[in-house]
């Protein structure tokens, strides 16, 4: 039985390493996605990372996973303090976990709500790249 966990990030992810690299590291999306792949290795998993900038994409692959019954890691980026569409769809996944690189109750006010977490199994944030990491060995414990 494979032990597929989907790795889906929100907008702007796609720019890390040149975007706000104070807050969210100098290295890239190609490097988390590599990380990643590493630890799901380790913990007998296997990922597929994926990010995009569109809601409706985003959706539609949270759809896909409640569907096949696929765990998630999800970083919903911008969609976390405001998108309701993202929270209805996350809601069928499980288990999904919630992460963030930086921690958005340390920053901007409009930040330090999601309406993603109600959803989630947990949420992990704060830890950079880490945050994936803890997250996929949560997944791999909520796991048969």
């Amino acid at each position: 039985m494979t032990r597929l966990v989907m790795i889906l990030n929100g907008p702007n992810l796609g720019r890390l390493g040149a975007r706000q690299p104070e807050i969210y590291g100098e290295l890239n999306l190609s490097a988390l996605e590599a990380a990643c792949r590493r630890w799901a290795e380790e913990l007998g998993l296997e990922v597929d990372p994926r990010q995009t900038d569109d809601e409706a994409e985003l959706i539609g692959w949270l759809h896909q996973a409640a569907d096949q019954g696929t765990a998630v890691v999800l970083n919903p980026a911008a969609f976390t303090h405001y998108s309701y569409a993202v929270h209805d769809a996350a809601a069928e996944v499980d288990p999904l976990i919630e992460v963030h690189i930086s921690n958005p109750a340390g920053r901007d006010s409009f930040r330090r709500h999601s309406v993603i977490s109600a959803v989630a199994r947990g949420t992990i944030a704060g830890f950079g790249f880490d945050s994936y990491r803890l997250a996929l060995d949560a997944i791999s414990r909520l796991m048969p």
